[in-house]
């Protein structure tokens, strides 16, 4: 394969499972040498010894995206190890799901302060080490920061905010040469779905959306790692995900009526523990 990222440093939060970990293995098969960060220790420890074990460089550090603080010794970390930071990606997130009615404050308040705090410690925990080496930044969305759906207005609320930060860092950190890309994916291959309001995988949680439909995140993860290096300004990744974008953007009247039609079955599928 292509060295597409040799000699870089890729920086990645919620590295220890899903799209994070495919991240990392996809970052260090191009060549870069991977920063992965996540709670789970264990986990990202494991992938770091299978990645050095295959000839790659990874660095594993535990942290919280929603401790002030974890970042900047992560990244203190990741530049003691390489000396240079050139690409930092805020993947960490959970989807906190239910109607308005079953939810608390601290509900909303836990889902912001990791979809978004979140990716706001990351961004400036990373962006001095970026700013040196003109480097990038890739920032997880999803469908849903376009798509907003009954019962997972906590959510959807998270993504759309994560698309108007990632517009407005766009525009403030061009002079600074950092590249900001937005990525949004739809259904991938993820533990997301199988989480409780928490955060906590749920016992015995069976995944709604059928393997044939979602994206391998392996394969998702070349797509965001390409749209980062080309310094694109968003990737929508899969063909349903475009599609539906299409469709609120050019036809919400569409949206409209299959969402009155899809209401009672998408709260009934969004109450969760």
């Amino acid at each position: 394969m292509r060295q597409k990222l040799a000699e870089k440093v890729v920086f990645i939060t919620g590295a220890s499972a899903g799209i994070g970990e495919a991240l990392g293995r996809e970052a260090a098969a191009q060549g870069a040498a991977v920063v992965l960060v996540a709670r789970r220790q264990d986990r990202i420890a494991r992938l770091a010894a299978e990645i050095e074990g295959a000839g790659g460089r990874a660095l594993a550090v535990a942290g919280d995206v929603t401790r002030d603080g974890d970042m900047e010794a992560a990244v203190a970390q990741a530049l003691d190890r390489y000396g240079r930071l050139d690409v930092a990606i805020a993947n960490a997130g959970f989807s906190c799901n239910g109607p308005l009615v079953d939810l608390s404050v601290e509900d909303y308040r836990r889902q912001f302060d990791t979809n978004v705090l979140g990716v706001i410690r990351t961004v400036k925990a990373a962006l001095p080490a970026l700013a040196t080496a003109r480097g990038s930044i890739g920032l997880l969305g999803s469908t849903n920061g376009y798509l907003s759906l009954p019962g997972y207005s906590a959510y959807c609320a998270s993504k759309h905010a994560v698309r108007s930060l990632g517009d407005c860092l766009r525009h403030e950190l061009a002079t600074e040469g950092v590249s900001v890309t937005h990525l949004a994916p739809g259904f991938i291959e993820s533990d997301i779905r199988l989480l409780d309001r928490q955060g906590r995988m749920r016992a015995g949680a069976v995944d709604p959306i059928p393997r044939w439909l979602q994206l391998p995140a392996r394969r998702a993860a070349r797509q965001m790692l390409a749209a980062i290096a080309a310094r694109r300004a968003q990737s929508i990744i899969t063909l349903h995900a475009r599609l539906a974008i299409l469709a609120v953007r050019h036809t919400p009247w569409l949206i409209a009526a299959f969402l009155r039609l899809a209401r009672r079955p998408l709260i009934a599928a969004s109450q969760q523990p």
